[in-house]
């Protein structure tokens, strides 16, 4: 398994195992094998997870799961595994948010968790309008010194509200966005303000729901409504991309690459996002160990000039999606904003 330093004495393996998909919107989630499945993911060599404090249940799965992995290895063996969370303060709450909220919620996820310090939690604002994010940003900074984090990141910033939060002194070591071959969104202004500033891109959606797999290609255009809300996102996505038909000429391409490694698109469409700058990691959603074997192949695979340049033969005509990161779902009212779920913390201060 590949990994990356992202700061002195903090490493993580760049396949990240993500839990959202555990948080009961894809369907029912049997709490014994999921906790199987994460400990599953560990052994196979997968080291990092992804939580957040808004999926429900989630992190006190992961918890539960590091004390399995514990008594089957030893506590020792913890030191590897890192466990990212994060801090999403609740839209109707933002103006309520003040250290003692702050507090709350990170002292919460620590009990669920089962840690004395959390490893890396990312901070997400909603609504830039809502005055405070610079505060709470600088109070999990204030928490960090006390030994209750490690490191922080960021979730869904947009690139000048990342340069405002580092010129406010809050030390980023991630930023995790959407990023895919279908949403190049990071590479519009993001991706330079991280490199002069040393974050490292924690990025999900390189497979987009699903739609970059084997499932989709061939298919006719999916009617409305789909199956579940990620699917409904990714297809908005697609529809930016340059639509339906353009999307079947990149399955087709990523098959083409995929048939020289015997691997699924999936594995590719994973595989390629890997190797961009500033990338440290992919985040995989899974709700089971179905695809665990898939996704450890992302790991070797080696993309060659001319893979890339197959694939990127067909991205040179992708037509959106346009502007900067995550600014289109900030949009409350427009398509992109309006699938969008904002108040699952529900913690007050």
């Amino acid at each position: 398994m590949e990994t990356r330093e992202i700061r002195p004495g903090y490493r993580i393996t760049r396949i990240i195992r993500g839990g959202w998909q555990l948080a009961g919107g894809h369907g029912e989630v049997e709490r014994d094998a999921a906790m199987g499945d994460l400990v599953a993911s560990a052994e196979a060599g997968i080291l990092t997870f992804d939580c957040a404090d808004i999926y429900t249940g989630v992190e006190e799965l992961i918890g539960a799961a590091r004390r399995a992995y514990a008594d089957r290895h030893g506590a020792a063996a913890l030191k590897a595994i890192k466990v990212h969370t994060k801090f999403v303060p609740d839209l109707a709450h933002l103006h309520e948010v003040d250290r003692i909220y702050v507090r709350t919620i990170v002292e919460r996820s620590l009990r669920r968790l089962g840690q004395e310090r959390l490893d890396l939690v990312q901070f997400h604002w909603w609504d830039y309008a809502v005055p405070g994010c610079l505060d709470a940003a600088r109070w999990l900074d204030e928490l960090r010194e006390e030994g209750k984090i490690d490191l922080i990141g960021g979730t869904n910033f947009d690139t000048d509200h990342t340069e405002k939060l580092v010129a406010a002194g809050v030390p980023l070591a991630t930023m995790q966005v959407q990023y895919s071959l279908l949403d190049a969104r990071p590479e519009h202004a993001l991706i330079a303000a991280a490199r002069e500033h040393d974050i490292h891109l924690l990025v999900y959606g390189t497979v987009a729901g699903g739609f970059l797999g084997d499932r989709w290609l061939g298919q006719s255009e999916p009617k409305t409504p789909l199956e579940n809300r990620s699917l409904t996102k990714y297809k908005l996505i697609i529809d930016d991309f340059g639509g339906w038909d353009l999307f079947q000429a990149l399955l087709r391409a990523l098959r083409t690459v995929a048939d020289r490694y015997g691997v699924d698109i999936a594995t590719i469409a994973s595989r390629y996002m890997l190797d961009l700058p500033q990338v440290a990691a992919v985040i995989v959603g899974a709700r089971n160990r179905e695809h665990l074997i898939a996704n450890l192949k992302i790991a070797t695979v080696k993309l060659t000039d001319a893979d890339r340049a197959e694939i990127g033969a067909v991205l040179a005509h992708r037509k959106g999606p346009e502007g900067d990161t995550f600014e289109l779902e900030r949009d409350r009212d427009g398509r992109h904003g309006r699938i969008m779920k904002y108040n699952l913390s529900k913690v007050a201060s």
